[in-house]
């Protein structure tokens, strides 16, 4: 009878947690926490939305009107300053920016099957990066009051396209010191799509840049956590970089420009010799392997100890936003 009584107690017990363990996951998929696939700890790196006043105006010359020196004159019934010559100068240019959350998985690489122009099949090692978007509603927008000057208030956007794009470019020296400069653009291989999902995320989807790009973004609100997963795919990667930075832009719609004036003349075309800039991501890698046994996990995030030089930045950033 003691017998019967234990494993009855037991079979209860084991009902019971199994009642609150369902009842335990219906609670956190309610709650609305997180959506999408689950990582452990520390997996993935989060680059927080930056938006900055800064970010909403820039002061510029006019320069097709500087340059026109006709337009200088001394006003008779008014004061120098109001003439189109001086109001061409330091002119405010202001706008509305946004700026979306990436996440990351760490740099791997992974030998996959790519087809060639000659039809065959060809094995090659790829580097990538798996990678998550999100629109937080992070945005400024300036404001101007009624005396006439302008302030900087917080605007969410409610829909956004991503254009991404993932440059890997080294900062390597060569024995003279001097940089070596080799680029890889984001490459679409669906064969390597495939072949990483599999790996990387079996139960979710995975998109390539332009199918991310033709997608939209809309604001989330609350706990959730959506955002959209796509992958960055690089080729032919010189396997002799040791120290490499991922430069991504198409996360903000910042951007600045700069003119020469020495070079603009009158009558030229508009914007001659005008320079745009946008604001970018920059991650920053480094890797202590060598060229004949490239291993994912020797690649680290971050800058190499004592070799912030080669990145631009201070000892120990990992990660900044430029404009380049």
């Amino acid at each position: 009878m003691r017998g019967e009584s234990f494993f009855c107690s037991l079979r209860l017990m084991l009902v019971a947690l199994l009642v609150l363990t369902i009842g335990g996951t219906v609670t956190a998929q309610e709650s609305g926490t997180t959506a999408g696939p689950q990582f452990a700890p520390g997996v993935l790196t989060t680059i927080a939305p930056d938006v900055d006043n800064e970010d909403t105006v820039s002061v510029h010359d006019i320069v097709e009107l500087r340059a026109n020196v006709k337009l200088q004159r001394e006003p008779l019934t008014d004061t120098k300053s109001r003439t189109l010559y001086e109001m061409a100068k330091e002119v405010p240019f202001r706008r509305d920016v946004w700026c979306l959350e990436l996440s990351f998985k760490p740099l791997r690489m992974l030998a996959v099957d790519i087809p060639q122009p000659s039809g065959q099949m060809q094995r090659k090692l790829v580097w990538y990066m798996v990678y998550r978007v999100r629109n937080t509603g992070a945005g400024l927008a300036p404001q101007q009051q009624p005396d006439g000057t302008f302030v900087t208030v917080a605007k969410a956007t409610d829909e956004i396209r991503f254009y991404p794009q993932f440059v890997l470019t080294s900062q390597d020296l060569d024995r003279d010191g001097k940089r070596i400069r080799k680029a890889y653009l984001d490459r679409i291989l669906p064969s390597a799509v495939q072949a990483i999902q599999r790996r990387e995320l079996p139960k979710g989807t995975l998109l390539n840049s332009v199918q991310m790009s033709e997608e939209l973004l809309a604001a989330e609100t609350g706990r959730a956590i959506g955002g959209l997963w796509g992958v960055a795919i690089w080729e032919d990667v010189d396997p002799q970089i040791d120290f490499f930075s991922v430069y991504v832009s198409g996360l903000t719609n910042a951007y600045d420009w700069q003119d020469s004036p020495e070079e603009f003349q009158a009558g030229d075309s508009p914007g001659k010799g005008r320079k745009f800039t946008r604001k970018q991501l920059q991650l920053n890698f480094w890797r202590p392997g060598d060229a004949y046994a490239e291993e994912e996990r020797e690649i680290r995030f971050g800058a190499a100890p004592g070799r912030a030089d080669l990145y631009g930045t201070g000892e120990g950033v990992a990660s900044r936003w430029i404009y380049r």
